[in-house]
């Protein structure tokens, strides 16, 4: 333990400031300072993007409230321009309203009635489309109802032709 301060055995402290110490900048202090901010400092590149995205930012921000500002004043000028000619605009809207729904309703329903007629095509050439399998099953369940309804209407459609003539004899 006595080798690692000095080896003489006694603590070595530092020493105190003066004035004149004080005074005069002490170079040993301020050097590693300098160099750890020479480590951290941004390389020009970095400078370069700092700049750069400042002044982008500043752009945009100037934009930003030239925007504002136009939409305001636009606001402010057109608003009684509106306002007298809305009698005339309400129409014209309710107009461009009904027919663009109109136009809009029409494209869908084509678009629909095309893709029916696809699928209707694809699945009479056996192609199999998406879904054919579930239209096969309720087809075979339409026809195994209707047999039954079939069947019971012959066995019963006697007994209920004889309860009709026994209801109305001259019928």
């Amino acid at each position: 333990m006595a080798d690692r301060h000095g080896g003489t055995g006694q603590i070595q402290r530092p020493a105190r400031l003066t004035t004149t110490a004080a005074a005069a900048p002490n170079t040993n202090h301020a050097l590693p300072f300098l160099r750890k901010l020479q480590e951290y400092a941004p390389n020009s590149r970095q400078l370069l993007g700092f700049f750069t995205l400042v002044i982008s930012g500043g752009i945009l921000l100037l934009l930003t409230g030239m925007t504002v500002t136009v939409a305001v004043l636009s606001l402010i000028f057109l608003t009684p321009l509106l306002v007298i000619s809305s009698p005339i605009w309400i129409p014209v809207a309710a107009a461009l309203f009904v027919a663009t729904a109109g136009f809009l309703s029409m494209c869908s329903i084509g678009l629909a009635v095309a893709a029916a007629l696809s699928w209707m095509y694809r699945y009479f050439r056996g192609f199999h489309p998406p879904g054919s399998d579930r239209f096969d099953y309720a087809r075979s369940r339409i026809a195994d109802t209707a047999s039954h309804v079939k069947d019971y209407a012959r066995d019963y459609g006697g007994y209920l032709q004889g309860k009709v003539k026994d209801a109305a004899p001259g019928a």
